[in-house]
């Protein structure tokens, strides 16, 4: 699954173009790299998102393709 449409199934960010127009700025970041919106997610991978003054780690626990609310939260791990 690519990038920008996992973190909007995740709702980690809300919109798919707010999360390409994050990729492209150079904001998201997987295993400590910058990354495209087409990157291809993988369980596992440790992504790192910089919006303003915050910044928040998420580590990929399952991917689909659709998911409701409380199953967009089985998706990741906050990692603190």
């Amino acid at each position: 699954m690519r990038l920008d449409k996992f973190l909007k199934v995740s709702r980690i960010i809300k919109r798919r173009t707010v999360a390409n127009e994050a990729c492209d700025a150079g904001r998201i970041e997987v295993n400590s790299k910058p990354a495209r919106a087409s990157y291809a997610v993988k369980i596992g991978d440790i992504i790192t998102v910089n919006l303003g003054q915050n910044s928040r780690s998420f580590e990929v626990l399952e991917i689909n393709e659709h998911a409701l609310k409380q199953e967009a939260l089985n998706m990741y791990r906050e990692i603190k």
